[in-house]
C-alpha cells in the first residue's frame, strides 16, 4: 500500500504547473476584469465588481473558472483563493464565502465603501485520501470589491428651533452647530457627539452633513433626521433619505450622540454646560473670553489651559461663569474642597501662586477639586528632532498664542507638550487639538498654538 501511495504521488508531482507569483501591493496588477489569465491548461477570469451591499448570501461569485486537468480522472482537485499571503477556500464555481471576503477587506482597507482592487491567485489542489499536492497556480488577477457601509459623512452640524432668536433663524447655516467627531476616519469611529440647550419645550431639529454647509445649500440631498416627524423619543433611528424633524419636548441641557454606522441616535440630559467661562484680574474682570471645554459630562469634569495675569495689582485671582457675562449660578472658590498644584482659595475668588502665565486647569466639579499648572515650557517634539527634545515655544500675550519660527517639523509625526513631559501634551488635528491626541503630520516652520479656547471652542493650531 505505501508503494501504491508513493507512486501516486510521484506521478502527481510530474504533472504539477505552479507559478509562485510575488504581490506587489505597491504596484498592483491592472489587468482588465474580463481578461482570462492562466490555470495551469485551464483558466480563471474575475466577475464584475462586487458591491458587498447587494449581496444576501453566504457565498458569493468572485472568479470564473476553468479547472486545470489532470491525466488520473480519479483525483477531483479542491481550490484555494489566495490575498496578501492569505488563503481562503473558493468552490469549483467560483465561490467563497461572503464574512470572509469583507472580513479581508475591511481589516486591510476600513469599512469606507470605496472600490478595493485586489490582487488575487487560485490554487488547485489534489488529494488521494493520507497527502495533498498543489496542482497549479493561476497567473495574478483582481477581485474588484466594494465593502457594505452606509454613507457617513466627513462631518455634521444640528440646526433648529433651539438657536432661533429674534434676530437669528435657528434653521440656516450661520447658527448651524457643529458635532465633534475624534481624528479617526469616520468608517473606523462612526460616532458624532454635540452639546446645546433649549429655554423652550417641543423645539424641533434636523442634521445637516458638511458637504451642505459646506456648498450652502443646507437642504440639498442628505439631510439625515428620524423618520417620522415631530418624534420626540430619546432614542431612535434616523435616515438620510426624505428625513423628517425630530422634537425635543421639554427645556433643557441635552448632548446628541448619533452612530452613523447604523443611524441610530440618542438625546441625555446634562447638568454640566458645555464650557465654564474665565474672569479675573487678567482682563480687569469685564470679559469671560478664556474657558475649559467639558471633557465629562457624568462628573463635571473641566479642563483647558488659561492665562492668568494681574495688570492691575488686584491679585491673580479669578471666577468661572457658567454663561459669559452673567454672574448667575457664579462658580466661585466655595465650589472647591481641594486646591492642587498652583490652584488657591482666595476668599470668595480662586486663584495661582506662580505668577503670569499659561496655566494648564482641572477643574472637577462633581467632586469639588481644582489642579493648576503653571505652563513653563510649551514645547514641540517629534520626528524632526527624533523626538528627543523639545522645540520650546514663546508666549505673545497679544494674540494669545505659543508661536515658533523655523521650527521645521516634518509630516513623520509631532506633538506639542508641557514641561518636557508627556503627562500633558496636545495631538489629533490642527483645528481641534485633543490631550493625548494622535501625532499630527503636517509639514512647517511657522506654529501658532492657540491653548485658551479665546476665540474658538476648540484648542487649534497654524502650521505655515
Amino acid at each position: 500500500m505505501i508503494k501504491k501511495i508513493l507512486l501516486g504521488m510521484t506521478l502527481l508531482m510530474a504533472m504539477v504547473s505552479c507559478t509562485e507569483d510575488y504581490t506587489d501591493w505597491g504596484n498592483p496588477q491592472t489587468n482588465p476584469q474580463e481578461e482570462a489569465v492562466a490555470f495551469g491548461n485551464g483558466s480563471v477570469a474575475p466577475v464584475d465588481v462586487i458591491n458587498l451591499a447587494d449581496v444576501k448570501t453566504e457565498k458569493v461569485k468572485v472568479a470564473s473558472i476553468v479547472a486545470p486537468t489532470s491525466s488520473d480522472a480519479a483525483y477531483t482537485p479542491n481550490y484555494k483563493i489566495n490575498f496578501d499571503g492569505q488563503s481562503f477556500d473558493i468552490d469549483a464555481d467560483g465561490n467563497m464565502a461572503t464574512a470572509e471576503l469583507t472580513s479581508y477587506i475591511v481589516d486591510k482597507y476600513g469599512k469606507r465603501p470605496t472600490e478595493r482592487d485586489i490582487d488575487a491567485t487560485l490554487d488547485a489542489w489534489v488529494s488521494n485520501g493520507a497527502t495533498a499536492v498543489k496542482m497549479a497556480t493561476s497567473e495574478k488577477f483582481q477581485i474588484k470589491a466594494i465593502p457594505e457601509a452606509p454613507v457617513i459623512e466627513e462631518g455634521y452640524y444640528l440646526v433648529g428651533d433651539m438657536f432661533t432668536t429674534d434676530d437669528v433663524n435657528g434653521w440656516t447655516k450661520e447658527v448651524a452647530k457643529a458635532f465633534n467627531h475624534s481624528d479617526k476616519d469616520v468608517y473606523e469611529d462612526p460616532v458624532f457627539t454635540v452639546s446645546f440647550e433649549t429655554t423652550k419645550a417641543d423645539q424641533y431639529w434636523k442634521i445637516i452633513p458638511k458637504k451642505n454647509i459646506d456648498s450652502g445649500d443646507i437642504w440639498a440631498a442628505g439631510v439625515v433626521g428620524p423618520k417620522v416627524d415631530g418624534d420626540d423619543s430619546m432614542t431612535g433611528l434616523l435616515t438620510n433619505t426624505e428625513a423628517k424633524a425630530g422634537k425635543i419636548a421639554k427645556a433643557g441641557k441635552y448632548k446628541l450622540t448619533i452612530n452613523m454606522m447604523d443611524y441610530s441616535y440618542t438625546l441625555e440630559e446634562v447638568n454640566y454646560d458645555p464650557f465654564i467661562y474665565f474672569i479675573g484680574s487678567t482682563d480687569g474682570w469685564t470679559n469671560a473670553e478664556q474657558k475649559l471645554a467639558l471633557v465629562d459630562d457624568a462628573k463635571g469634569v473641566y479642563t483647558g489651559y488659561l492665562y492668568c495675569a494681574d495688570p492691575n495689582g488686584w491679585g491673580n485671582q479669578f471666577k468661572f461663569q457658567r454663561v459669559a457675562g452673567s454672574w448667575d449660578n457664579e462658580i466661585n472658590s466655595g465650589a472647591f474642597s481641594t486646591f492642587s498644584g498652583a490652584a488657591t482659595s482666595e476668599g470668595g475668588n480662586i486663584g495661582v501662586n506662580a505668577g503670569e502665565g499659561v496655566y494648564y486647569f482641572d477643574v472637577n466639579l462633581g467632586e469639588g477639586t481644582i489642579t493648576a499648572t503653571k505652563v513653563e515650557t510649551m514645547g514641540i517634539i517629534g520626528g524632526f528632532n527624533n523626538w528627543a527634545s523639545d522645540a520650546v515655544m514663546t508666549w505673545n500675550a497679544e494674540e494669545y498664542c505659543f508661536e515658533a519660527t523655523n521650527a521645521g517639523v516634518t509630516a513623520d509625526g509631532w506633538k506639542f507638550r508641557v514641561n518636557g513631559g508627556w503627562d500633558i501634551n496636545l495631538g489629533g488635528s490642527l483645528n481641534n487639538l485633543t490631550a493625548g491626541g494622535d501625532n499630527l503630520s503636517v509639514a512647517g516652520n511657522t506654529i501658532k498654538l492657540y491653548p485658551t479656547r479665546k476665540t474658538s471652542e476648540n484648542i487649534y493650531c497654524t502650521v505655515k
